[in-house]
């Protein structure tokens, strides 16, 4: 039988993606290789939203690509930086068979079948009406995991000035509820009880007018707004947690806000980026919201959700951030107490507008300094909070026996917490325990079940 390695690189988008390439090329026999070495068809599916992703890719490939002189092997690079720099990547590596964006994911079938007689290249978008999100299911979903993710749009109509998801995904286009809630059936039915929703602006699903994204039969039913769609999935039979990432502050609205006071389901943990807690730095990087209603935000959703956990993403560096709006972006974590964050330096991508700002560029050093300074402030307030645990008892999530330690399992809480317990090597994965927390580390806890 032909085998597929598929190495992948960035969010849970990608993820997603690599998913729905492995169920459709199941359907012609593939399964997949635990090694490049092993596998006849090799696909890297890129992510462009950083520079060191994309490096990672051509590393990825220095090493897969000479294995084409002493064997058979098909390979493709698929994914963001495909998309943003496909004709490139084409003409730089002639022994590249494939080269396509997330808009042709549907297509590897077709593709590969066509990469026998001929190299491929795919970088089209579809457009709003036409785009066909794959519904195949990848087979290893309910494979031993009680976790899935399943998208419910694509692409994003902001223009924040740092990010390169508009040219690499396309506009927004909302998928068919009625499909999103059959696919999370089809999950929870082979076992899976903690669904992610995914897409780039989750909170404006369904907003577009003239149901985008529908064509034929499915045009006639229309599309619900985003708190709709919670309450539907929320009612799938098997569910036991819902999540969705990732969400745009501007766009949380009343009525997702009252989901956390209605939906028993819906996780304690919110992921809610900020970018940073300056109001002039969000207007460069238009964000189109300010520190002050950012703040009312979190302070509706913590009326609506007390034990709501938040974290967030935060862009450290951006070009003309003076000391003053560095220390505010720190202010910010420490009034909100964010029990997580995915910091980063300002990384310059090609075809964004944040390019025209370079002139004010931060020096390299500078950068550095704060971003060591916003997360050493973050593991702080983290251990903090986790010490704050010691000794309550909180359900856990089993995901299954620890990778590392014999005799200990983990799991999560609902407020997206790792959990580490002596567990027997049956713990019973997607079961619910009780555990008293003994030992709090900055990433992690540590208990045992009661």
């Amino acid at each position: 039988m032909p085998s597929v390695y598929i190495k992948t690189f960035g969010c849970q988008m990608n993820d997603y993606d690599s998913g729905k390439m492995r169920a459709q090329l199941a359907a012609d026999g593939f399964i997949a290789a635990d090694e490049p070495g092993d596998a006849d068809l090799v696909i890297v599916n890129t992510c462009s939203i950083r520079d060191k992703p994309e490096q990672k890719l051509h590393s990825f490939l220095g090493t897969v690509l000479p294995q084409k002189k002493v064997r058979p092997v098909t390979v493709a690079i698929a994914g963001c930086v495909a998309q943003m720099a496909g004709k490139e990547l084409y003409k730089k590596y002639p022994s590249v068979d494939m080269v396509f964006g997330p808009d042709a994911v549907h297509r590897i079938r077709e593709m590969v079948e066509e990469s026998k007689v001929r190299r491929v290249l795919d970088v089209d978008f579809f457009g709003e009406d036409t785009y066909p999100f794959p519904t195949d299911v990848d087979p290893g979903d309910g494979g031993g995991s009680v976790a899935g993710f399943v998208t419910i749009q694509k692409g994003c109509d902001n223009k924040c000035t740092f990010c390169v998801v508009p040219s690499t995904r396309g506009v927004e286009v909302s998928r068919p509820a009625v499909e999103i809630v059959d696919e999370v059936q089809r999950l929870c039915d082979r076992g899976v009880t903690e669904i992610t929703l995914i897409g780039q602006n989750v909170n404006s699903y369904g907003l577009k007018l003239g149901a985008p994204g529908l064509v034929g039969e499915r045009a006639t039913q229309p599309q619900p707004a985003f708190a709709e769609l919670l309450r539907r999935v929320h009612e799938v039979e098997g569910l036991e947690l819902l999540r969705y990432t990732t969400s745009h502050p501007r766009d949380m609205g009343d009525d997702v806000i009252a989901c956390y006071r209605d939906l028993p389901k819906l996780a304690d943990h919110l992921h809610l980026p900020v970018q940073s807690g300056a109001d002039r730095v969000l207007r460069r990087m238009k964000r189109f919201y300010t520190r002050e209603v950012y703040l009312d935000v979190v302070a509706r959703l913590r009326a609506a959700r007390p034990s709501l956990v938040l974290t967030t993403d935060v862009i450290v560096g951006f070009p003309g951030e003076s000391d003053a709006d560095f220390e505010e972006t720190v202010t910010l974590l420490e009034a909100v107490r964010f029990q997580g964050s995915f910091s980063f330096i300002f990384s310059p991508r090609p075809g964004t507008s944040a390019l025209r700002l370079m002139d004010d560029a931060i020096p390299a050093g500078v950068a550095s300094a704060r971003l060591t300074r916003f997360q050493a402030v973050q593991r702080t307030i983290q251990l903090e909070e986790h010490r704050g645990m010691v000794g309550r008892t909180v359900p856990v999530l089993v995901d299954g026996p620890s990778a590392h330690d014999e005799g200990v399992a983990c799991g999560r809480t609902s407020s997206f917490k790792t959990v580490n317990f002596p567990a027997s090597d049956d713990v019973i994965r997607g079961s619910w325990v009780n555990v008293v927390i003994g030992v709090a580390y900055a990433n992690t806890l540590r208990g045992t079940v009661i």
